[in-house]
């Protein structure tokens, strides 16, 4: 047992990531520490395959179109990704220009309520041009040409908008986890949002993701950000497809009388001096194995495409 608690890193992180994605229960040792081994196993495929698109390339160090290429066919992630890397790029910028004392020829305008506040023309169209800044793919048609055509700020492409959306889906789901949670509860869950496998966590994430055993290639800071961006995703796309299994079967178990059936015993209202009712309990590990056997899945559009053929079908483990 004590190997195990040595291999299983990331508890508390995966334990702050389940609260952020709907899990206010305390999940057990053994949830946390299957999701961790479904979480490693994704990113050692992940690494697999970027080694083998390098070497195809006759390169030996990965890059980041190599792990955005995995996750090409999911446009509102790779969307997501790109915004990610477009913000981190400014952050730097940010740093860079205040380390050289940029700061000082930034206007400073004041705050109405009487402080003060960066702002100005030139801080205003700084932030601006940084924020148009996109990620350039080289699969991607525009990459084809030596001139682009010049974006309009009004403009907005269909990766954009569908992102948007699946924001828009997101910040939902985060309000009706949160409109119901008390000053204390909101703080606890803003600072978990925070929670990362990669921040101030580098040398831990390489032993544990198995650089140098997976990939001879060392890994970038941009590297272990966005696999860090990914693994956060993971968790949260585990725990909400368990919170819908559980949530099915709690209403199966409601409807038929729970665990017992099979006695038929009609369920009683809730009295006025009757003890209150159990609190919700968390997802379990089974819960975790069926949204993970979903998430792997083939799509119907691969079977259907396979049916009445002899051609193997494979079973690598799919990304998600």
């Amino acid at each position: 047992m004590a190997d195990n608690n040595k291999q299983h890193k990331y508890r508390q992180e995966i334990q702050q990531m389940m609260y952020v994605s709907g899990e206010t229960g305390e999940p057990s040792v053994e949830t946390t520490a299957m999701i961790e081994e479904i979480v490693r196993q994704q990113v050692i495929e992940m690494l697999r395959n970027c080694t083998e698109l390098a070497a195809r390339r006759g390169s030996r160090s990965i890059t980041i179109n190599d792990l955005i290429f995995l996750i090409r066919d999911d446009a509102p992630k790779v969307s997501r990704l790109r915004t990610f890397l477009s913000w981190k790029d400014v952050r730097k910028s940010a740093k860079d220009s205040d380390d050289k004392g940029g700061d000082a020829d930034i206007n400073v305008a004041e705050d109405p309520a009487g402080g003060v506040m960066p702002g100005g023309p030139a801080m205003e169209e700084a932030a601006k041009k940084n924020k148009k800044a996109k990620v350039k793919l080289p699969w991607e048609p525009s990459s084809f040409y030596n001139q682009e055509v010049p974006e309009r700020d009004d403009e907005e492409d269909d990766e954009e908008e569908e992102m948007n959306t699946i924001t828009l889906q997101r910040l939902q789901k985060a309000d009706d986890r949160t409109k119901a949670m008390t000053r204390e509860e909101y703080v606890t869950w803003s600072e978990y949002r925070q929670a990362s496998f990669t921040y101030r966590k580098g040398k831990r994430f390489r032993e544990w993701a198995g650089f140098g055993i997976v990939t001879d290639s060392k890994p970038s800071d941009d590297i272990v950000d966005i696999l860090g961006f990914l693994t956060f995703e993971m968790v949260q796309t585990l725990t909400e497809e368990a919170l819908k299994i559980k949530e099915q079967e709690d209403l199966w178990k409601e409807r038929s009388g729970g665990e017992n059936s099979g006695t038929k015993k009609r369920k009683l209202a809730q009295g006025l001096f009757d003890p209150p009712n159990e609190g919700k309990t968390p997802v379990e590990t089974r819960h975790i194995q069926e949204a993970f056997r979903r998430l792997q899945a083939r799509p119907k559009k691969a079977r259907a495409m396979l049916s009445g053929t002899n051609l193997p079908q494979k079973t690598n483990l799919r990304l998600f």
